[in-house]
């Protein structure tokens, strides 16, 4: 007591080392929970939807749209898709490719430098559709159903080429504008597929946040 009755409190003891440790061990654990999370689902998209149903045909084997460079050639991975596509095109998947994405960072459009290096190794012409406007999965997937009911197919059956950790996504976009939807992945390279997958990650959390899986 001091003069005047006033108390003083004495201070709160330091926790033992006893109690912090359960406290340092909690902080310690959950980033690491986190990252072990997050590297766990980048892994299963990372894997893709696997094979094919044998024999499946389609209405339409669709490219998504992936960046062009400064040259205006497609990127890399844009050039992985397209051959993928061509490659089911050649199996007898489906009579038409439809090669989507509007203009991005450079021209020309994703649909038209994609149609481009397919039609240079020797897809028909007449199995070109573009759609170029597009900016993302979702418009992908829309305009392109767009496309077909146009053509007198509203209901159609399509085949989705695109990087594999992306297939997931992709086919749960798709499927809410089409009958039927099907997702092939092409696969670059290791450091590619691991720096994709990890961002596909949030990209899914987004999409499943704002209801559009």
């Amino acid at each position: 007591m001091l003069s005047g009755g006033a108390e003083v409190k004495s201070p709160m003891p330091p926790l033992s080392r006893a109690h912090r440790s359960p406290v340092l061990t909690a902080l310690l654990l959950i980033p690491l929970l986190a990252a072990l999370t997050l590297l766990s689902a980048a892994l299963v998209l990372d894997r893709g939807l696997g094979p094919l149903p044998e024999g499946a045909r389609y209405d339409a084997i669709i490219v998504a749209g992936c960046r062009v460079g400064p040259d205006g050639q497609p990127s890399l991975a844009l050039r992985r898709r397209v051959d993928h596509a061509l490659q089911l095109y050649a199996e007898g998947r489906a009579p038409r490719v439809i090669f989507t994405g509007g203009i991005g960072t450079f021209p020309p459009s994703e649909a038209e430098a994609a149609a481009t290096y397919a039609l240079e190794r020797g897809l028909p012409p007449t199995a070109v559709v573009l759609e170029a406007n597009s900016t993302s999965t979702e418009e992908n997937a829309a305009r392109s159903a767009d496309l077909l009911a146009a053509e007198g197919l509203p209901h159609a059956r399509v085949l989705v080429v695109t990087d594999a950790y992306h297939t997931f996504r992709a086919r749960r976009v798709f499927a809410r504008h089409y009958a039927h939807v099907d997702a092939a992945g092409s696969r670059p390279r290791f450091v590619v597929r691991v720096r994709g997958a990890l961002r596909e990650v949030f990209a899914v959390a987004g999409y499943l946040v704002m209801g559009r899986l």
